[in-house]
């Protein structure tokens, strides 16, 4: 019997300026990827560079959080943009991590949609196709995180890239696998002990209870922990170590060209 994997990713470097948001120094040594937002929707260079930097230092692989334009919602907006600009969007972001990642010393080794971005990417193949496009010509070795069972993942796939089926630990799930929208009651799972026993069954048993209490089947190579919890670092360490007490090998999510 192969080994159980799971690897854990948190959205960093949303800070902006005088800004702060988010426990990254706390929450670092007990994630496997870091998704460092890239100025779209939050972040700044400053930021950016320091978050590569400590995802450096604790030996967490190193991704490209790329968003709409939209710094004022958050990239929580559903913006109408074009196949052509979703290409363009995503390479420049990626391009600008990366910079900061060789500058360092290291490299990025992941991209993952931020927020509205994601969700749309998730139902549209033609904007799906142009971010996998665009992550495929920026280098066909980096992985490709999208909602799990969606248009995102089977863009990626269907290029060739190695692509992570993504669930989330502390988001509410509908009966047709997608997310429940943020601005409905219980959306997020704000209770540990609750996140924490869904992550567990995800990853442990490829299951989750969706809002209407049917059970889901999912495939999971990656749990997202969220970063701007007022609990974040106690949830990151929790989930940790519950997975890791359950049987799961804990880490990074590995190219398939590398294998």
């Amino acid at each position: 019997m192969s080994e159980r994997c799971i690897d854990l990713n948190c959205d960093m470097g949303e800070s902006y300026g005088a800004w702060n948001m988010g426990q990254d120094a706390q929450v670092m040594p007990w994630i496997t990827s870091a998704n460092i937002a890239c100025g779209f929707h939050a972040g700044d260079f400053s930021t950016m560079r320091q978050t590569v930097l400590l995802a450096k230092k604790h030996d967490v692989a190193i991704g490209a959080h790329v968003s709409l334009p939209d710094l004022q919602g958050f990239g929580r907006r559903e913006l109408k943009v074009t196949a052509d600009e979703a290409y363009a969007l995503t390479l420049y972001q990626i391009g600008a991590l990366a910079a900061f990642a060789r500058a360092a010393g290291t490299r990025i080794a992941h991209v993952k949609p931020h927020g509205a971005l994601y969700n749309m990417a998730a139902r549209d193949i033609a904007l799906a196709s142009a971010i996998a496009r665009a992550t495929f010509d920026f280098d066909p070795h980096l992985i490709l995180f999208g909602l799990s069972g969606t248009a995102l993942t089977q863009a990626g796939a269907s290029l060739g890239l190695c692509v992570a089926s993504e669930a989330f630990a502390d988001r509410r799930y509908e009966a047709d696998g997608s997310l429940t929208r943020r601005r409905e009651a219980g959306a997020v799972i704000d209770d540990i002990d609750a996140a924490v026993a869904q992550a567990v069954n995800i990853a442990a048993k490829g299951q989750v209870q969706t809002r209407d209490g049917t059970t889901l089947h999912i495939c999971a190579d990656t749990l997202c922990v969220h970063g701007d919890r007022a609990d974040a670092a106690q949830f990151a360490q929790r989930l940790r170590t519950t997975l890791q007490a359950s049987g799961l090998n804990v880490h990074a999510c590995q190219p398939a060209q590398a294998a």
